[in-house]
């Protein structure tokens, strides 16, 4: 009886691969590229849920207290009343610059103001006053300028230190020209180059015209500054005359090039 053919042979000597399980290496089953991706896309979904849980939903990360600082003639009180932080909502959600704006805008007195987040359960208020450098009387009252010019607050009594300003501008191409706010800005850079012992005693700062700035000191002094330009030099020479000539009373510093000091 013949034997298997060569063709039978083979058939049968090749394995049917197709039901086995598949190979499960020392490493433990492999894991296909997609699945991999799957399991990642799921894991980065549940993380992201999860944080924006805590920001949001949980109590973990909630406003519970305020501070402030920088304050010295407003009180915290009154600062913290106006920023009116939403104590309880989630610290995340606190629209800081909307706090900002609204703190500027109804405490003129502040110049400038930091609303933070101080991470877990806080906001700080940073908060910088404005500093008066002059005072205009007015019905009885004084109203403060800062080093830019900015009327900000009306006090009833004056700061002690802060020289007067007498805007008493002539009628003139001068006035014309620049206009009270002008003459009130010259006034802030004159009172800003001043040296630092004149300012101390500098009681007012007349303003006649742009060119006609007067300064009155302590003692009956007089300093004819005249206009606002050249202020350091002015500085300079004044400082100097002053120590050559301490019991004078009238120094001329408007032309610094050719100075002049006399009794009064």
């Amino acid at each position: 009886m013949a034997g298997p053919t060569t063709a039978q042979r083979g058939a049968s000597g090749r394995a049917d691969t197709s039901a086995r399980p598949p190979y499960i290496g020392p490493e433990g089953p492999r894991i296909s590229r997609r699945t991999l991706l799957i399991l990642i896309a799921v894991v980065a979904a549940l993380l992201t849920a999860f944080v924006i849980w805590v920001l949001y939903g949980s109590s973990w990360l909630r406003v519970e207290k305020v501070s402030t600082s920088g304050v010295e003639v407003l009180t915290r009180e009154e600062v913290e009343a106006v920023a009116a932080t939403p104590v309880g909502a989630p610290l995340v959600s606190v629209d800081t610059g909307a706090m900002e704006r609204r703190l500027r805008q109804k405490l003129p007195r502040i110049d400038t103001v930091d609303v933070v987040r101080s991470w877990p359960d806080g906001i700080g208020l940073k908060v910088t006053e404005r500093k008066p450098v002059l005072l205009v009387e007015k019905d009885g009252k004084f109203v403060e300028v800062d080093a830019k010019g900015v009327r900000f607050a009306t006090v009833d009594t004056a700061p002690e230190g802060v020289p007067l300003l007498e805007l008493t501008p002539e009628p003139s191409a001068s006035l014309r020209r620049f206009g009270g706010d002008r003459l009130l800005r010259e006034a802030v850079r004159v009172v800003g180059d001043l040296p630092t012992g004149v300012a101390k005693d500098t009681e007012t700062v007349r303003v006649n015209s742009f060119d006609a700035i007067f300064l009155r000191l302590t003692r009956d002094r007089v300093v004819t500054w005249g206009s606002g330009e050249d202020g350091p030099v002015k500085a300079r020479v004044l400082t100097a005359l002053m120590k050559a000539a301490p019991k004078a009373g009238h120094f001329d510093v408007s032309a610094p090039t050719a100075p002049a000091v006399s009794a009064s």
